[in-house]
């Protein structure tokens, strides 16, 4: 385990005295610079999630036929970067392991902030054409989300690996569950201020939105100090890419995190399905959509919240192991009340409000709530194996393999979802990945007892 990087500022924690029930800001308070690259992100990534949720509307929008059909050419968005995402999470960990990290946050960052204000003129001039009856090409959103995933997975690998630099060893797991609450706010309040802003002002005023909130987060990786390798590390190639594998190899317990989290993402992903849910299932279009995407923020944010004895939990395979269970259960229960609402037995919906069932709309949003919690609490644990039980010199690298899993796994899950909501039902996808979670995590905790058994006061990788 490294200390804290020489020009960070921080300070060597205490242990606290009792147990605590709510979120420890200790990490706030003992670094400035992870405070305003905190701030920063949290305000940014609101943005980050309007566009998300605005382009999946935009292209639902745009896209002729079926409700299966347009929810098929929403999921390509991110079956089609799914292979630049992975290609930029490995050479981003690289990136980050050979040169200064602030440098390369700098760098990705603008180029993210460039795909934004590409969305604002497609979004115009989809705006124009639409007065002569006409859309835009749904192919230009395709290239400029990709460009944008790109960019974000790389300034996502490198921001994770910048924490243990800038803060004690001991305050790692707790800046983990402080970043959960920053993600929960941002993906609670993004989606629902996007439902909002798109259904009230339109496309190009979301978007601009997301480009102006951005500043705040390029400020707060501007304060950052100077992060240089701390030893010689090879450049970015082949060679480096094949260190960090054999090191990977060595680490079953880093491995089986990455496995366990793929599974989650690839059968527990239903985000696809949200516009055609707000459309024909449940009602009330893109406030649907809103509201049911920023389910699982609300739930990522309350077990940030509540996320006190997380310092006290030191078996953290086992809890990984729990956390996943529970999200695989949670994602099934989504799914039924899809089929519930499928039958056709509680009524007829449509797109406006006057035409919602609140009652399945209340059990869908609390199973997404209850998705956030468990997905939230397993990220914490896994992110910190990671980070504590690896060298700095190879935290890049793992932390792009991290990325890749984290960013890919959904993208793989999108294509799950689209086809199986094509080929059988919309409630198809979710209620049989979550069975499938379930079994799947019995089996790999079976088969792999060293996860099981990890103890964080001991890290091994």
């Amino acid at each position: 385990m490294s200390e804290p990087d020489e020009n960070s500022s921080a300070s060597p924690s205490e242990q606290p005295a009792k147990k605590r029930r709510f979120v420890d800001l200790s990490p706030l308070t003992a670094s400035p610079a992870f405070a305003r690259i905190w701030i920063g992100g949290a305000i940014s990534g609101i943005g980050a999630q309007l566009t998300i949720v605005a382009v999946g509307l935009l292209i639902y929008d745009i896209t002729p036929g079926s409700a299966a059909a347009k929810t098929l050419a929403v999921s390509l968005v991110g079956v089609i970067s799914l292979v630049p995402m992975i290609v930029a999470g490995l050479w981003g960990g690289m990136l980050a392991d050979a040169f200064d990290r602030r440098l390369v946050l700098i760098i990705s960052a603008l180029a993210g902030w460039l795909s934004t204000l590409a969305l604002i003129v497609i979004a115009v001039v989809d705006a124009v054409v639409q007065d002569h009856d006409r859309t835009v090409a749904v192919w230009p959103l395709y290239v400029i989300t990709t460009v944008n995933a790109v960019a974000a997975t790389i300034s996502n690998t490198t921001r994770m690996a910048v924490t243990p630099r800038i803060l004690p060893a001991d305050m790692v797991a707790r800046a983990a569950a402080l970043n959960g609450i920053s993600i929960g706010v941002m993906v609670m309040v993004g989606p629902a201020v996007a439902g909002v802003l798109v259904a009230a002002a339109g496309f190009p005023i979301t978007f601009a939105v997301d480009a102006v909130l951005f500043l705040a987060g390029f400020a707060g990786i501007l304060t950052l100090p100077k992060l240089p390798p701390l030893e010689k590390v090879g450049r970015p190639g082949i060679a480096s890419l094949v260190e960090g594998v054999q090191f990977l190899k060595r680490a079953p317990n880093i491995r089986l995190s990455f496995l366990v989290d793929i599974v989650a993402m690839t059968f527990g992903r239903p985000h696809t399905v949200f516009p055609a849910v707000g459309a024909v299932l449940i009602g009330g279009g893109s406030i649907t959509v809103g509201v049911l995407t920023a389910g699982m923020a609300v739930g990522a944010f309350l077990a940030s919240v509540f996320s006190g004895p997380v310092a006290h939990i030191h078996h953290h395979g086992l809890a990984v192991g729990r956390a996943i269970t529970a999200y695989g259960a949670f994602v099934a229960g989504f799914g039924l009340v899809l089929a519930a609402m499928a039958t056709g037995w509680f009524g007829k919906v449509g797109p406006g409000l006057d035409a919602v069932n609140w009652v399945a709309l209340a059990l869908a949003t609390l199973a997404l709530i209850g998705m956030g919690v468990s997905d939230e609490f397993s990220a914490i644990f896994r992110s910190t194996m990671m980070l504590m039980a690896s060298p700095d010199s190879m935290r890049g690298r793992l932390q792009g393999v991290f990325t890749v899993v984290v960013t890919g796994g959904p993208r793989v899950g999108d294509l799950y979802v689209g086809v199986f909501a094509t080929a059988v039902a919309l409630w198809f996808p979710p209620l049989l990945g979550g069975l499938i979670i379930i079994g799947l995590i019995a089996v790999l905790l079976r088969l792999q007892p060293s996860f099981r058994a990890y103890d964080a006061r001991t890290p091994t990788p």
